[in-house]
């Protein structure tokens, strides 16, 4: 998970950590309240589906007859997306009847928050569980909600767990278990406005929509949990949902799809998503990369520039993001940023330094502030901008690279050697 930039924050302390570090926000009887799918009978969602894809349903349950289809998928797509219901009975402009009707065929609830932390730098995580689908069990991905004067991130995930064992990356150690559905993706973004009074009153007038400015999110990047391009369709289908003028209505240059390389999809993700690119590198030859990224021994890096210089309406005003993690003696020398540098050269972009986030069981260290602050000046003054991500959420665990589920939760011991690890300044960035 990838959120957004600032500049260094302060080192915490051992008290800061033992507090966050076992935080526990959610007791049982408010998991409950704040869980309104928990034992529901599964029923077919309609979050989730095209215009198209909503008649179609609508008709094929015998609810709606086809000649009404349209007017009913333009009012449910107002209740769902613009005012933001979880419930059919909130509907108020549509008969009780056919309330009840498609209360009884379908499902627009939000899925189960199993778990709400909230850090000491306002940064908010949510472990959210959804239903089985088919044969399967329920799964668990984590949410991330980095607040900032003037704008909010959210950090969606795309997958549970991850194929592409990034070697300094947490998430990466947790076996795929499937791809999100775009209800799942979408269910994401939904609850957090929910949970962050981000929808309109429920009596506002019909018709009004949420402003242009003063959202709480206001920013959506594909950052969490697995890797965006190995789950395109529904990936698209949610963005082209999320960016719908009558609906979420989220600016396309306010989303920010995040990959690791998967070539073949980055001109599709141009072409047919038209969202921010974004490019996890974090080196500047192959055989560092295949050891750092693993799926560039699959994609190397002449074929990834290449997809980057061919991406549909880039320029200066539409540049590339490159991130690239801070790794203490493997990625982090004056070289390293030439060679950065001679790399990207022509491509309009901006390169992310990202400080490495500790996690139990990894060998890699942060690189240290003055190494970081040497590095990002050079590529300044080489005409890139390189800023430094402040990280958040750390004591939550939320923060890049940190992202697991409930399914791969800390062991106690595994947060006390966390804890151990900041406070002995391995990752004190």
């Amino acid at each position: 998970m990838r959120p957004d930039l600032g500049g260094i924050p302060d080192r915490p302390t051992l008290y800061d950590l033992t507090m966050a570090l076992s935080l526990d926000l959610t007791t049982a009887p408010a998991r409950a309240a704040l869980s309104p799918r928990a034992g529901a009978p599964e029923k077919p969602p309609l979050i989730g589906l095209t215009r198209s894809e909503l008649a179609e349903a609508l008709v094929a349950a015998g609810i709606v007859p086809e000649r009404q289809a349209k007017m009913r998928t333009q009012q449910l797509w107002h209740w769902l997306y613009v005012r933001g219901v979880s419930d059919f009975a909130e509907m108020f402009n549509i008969s009780k009847e056919l309330r009840g009707e498609l209360d009884r065929h379908f499902s627009i609830a939000r899925p189960e928050i199993v778990e709400e932390q909230i850090s000491e730098d306002g940064t908010r995580k949510w472990l959210f569980r959804f239903p089985p689908r088919g044969a399967g069990r329920p799964v668990e991905i984590e949410t991330v909600y980095i607040p900032e004067e003037g704008r909010g991130t959210l950090c969606i995930s795309s997958q549970v767990g991850c194929t592409l064992t990034c070697s300094f990356c947490h998430t990466g150690t947790q076996k795929l278990v499937r791809n999100l559905t775009a209800e799942e993706i979408l269910a994401q973004l939904m609850t957090a406005r929910d949970r962050l009074g981000d929808f309109p009153d429920r009596d506002t007038p019909a018709g009004a929509i949420v402003p242009a400015e003063g959202r709480k999110v206001s920013n959506i990047v594909m950052m969490g949990m697995g890797e965006p391009l190995y789950n395109f369709e529904a990936v698209k289908k949610a963005l082209l949902i999320a960016s719908d003028g009558d609906g979420l209505s989220l600016s396309k240059r306010r989303i920010t799809l995040s990959t690791s390389g998967v070539v073949p999809e980055i001109v599709r993700t141009g072409e047919e998503i038209g969202v921010m690119l974004a490019i996890s590198l974090h080196a500047t030859n192959d055989d560092l990369r295949d050891l750092l990224v693993p799926i560039n021994k699959k994609y190397p890096l002449k074929e990834l520039i290449a997809a980057c210089r061919a991406y549909p309406g880039l320029s200066n005003a539409r540049r590339i993001t490159f991130e690239y993690v801070m790794l203490r003696d493997v990625n982090d020398s004056l070289d390293d940023a030439k060679a950065l540098v001679k790399l990207l050269r022509g491509i309009p972009a901006k390169i992310n330094l990202i400080p490495f986030n500790p996690w139990p069981g990894t060998n890699y260290q942060c690189s240290d502030w003055e190494t970081i602050e040497k590095f990002a000046d050079y590529i300044n003054n080489a005409g890139y901008a390189s800023p430094i991500r402040t990280p958040r959420g750390r004591d939550i665990l939320a923060a890049c690279g940190q992202l697991k589920s409930e399914s791969e939760r800390l062991k106690k011991t595994e947060r006390l050697a966390l804890e151990a690890m900041m406070i002995a300044g391995h990752g004190e960035a």
